[in-house]
């Protein structure tokens, strides 16, 4: 038997369930030993920071809401298999009907966004300079402005003074609690 070219491809699901699509499509090629055929399954995710209750969390966050992308050969009756696992709508197809596989650079510039993000940790992405005017977006000082006085780079904090019945009044805030 030769060589099984495998293309990517993109499954429509119900938004929200993209992880248990995922769970089922790889329970199904376990199940049906199907390995040969799809080789990888990838949801583009993106690690987002907000502050809850004074602490900082991350979470992830689906990049393509309702899409999983899928490395597969389409023959036979994988196409059909995929169709009918629990939350999936569909391929993303032609008019015809035939599922429509990503370009090449589509597929390297997802891939090459998604091992990014995982390569990054909590990235700046515009620096703080001392000095600069600020807008406190969370916290008791909501809406209030300020100047960077003061910035701890391995805490991610910085010392805002606010003007608060007119006096100076230093704040420690954390980076992700302003904008520029």
């Amino acid at each position: 038997m030769g060589e099984i070219t495998k293309q990517w491809y993109v499954v429509r699901a119900i938004g929200g369930k993209e992880n248990k699509v995922k769970d089922y499509i790889e329970a199904e090629i376990r199940h049906n030993h199907l390995e040969d055929y799809i080789s990888q399954i990838l949801i583009p995710t993106e690690k987002v920071f907000s502050v809850r209750n004074g602490k900082r969390v991350s979470k992830d966050r689906t990049l393509f809401p309702g899409y999983v992308l899928i490395e597969a050969a389409l023959e036979g009756e994988i196409m059909h298999a995929i169709r009918n696992v629990p939350n999936v709508i569909g391929f993303l197809t032609q008019k015809d009907g035939t599922p429509v596989p990503l370009q090449e650079d589509e597929v390297k510039r997802i891939l090459g966004q998604v091992d990014e993000l995982i390569d990054s940790e909590e990235e700046l992405m515009e620096p703080f300079i001392l000095g600069e005017t600020v807008k406190i977006i969370d916290g008791p000082f909501n809406s209030f402005s300020g100047v960077i006085d003061e910035i701890n780079l391995e805490k991610k904090k910085l010392m805002v003074i606010v003007k608060i019945f007119g006096r100076r009044t230093p704040v420690e805030l954390s980076f992700v609690q302003v904008i520029k």
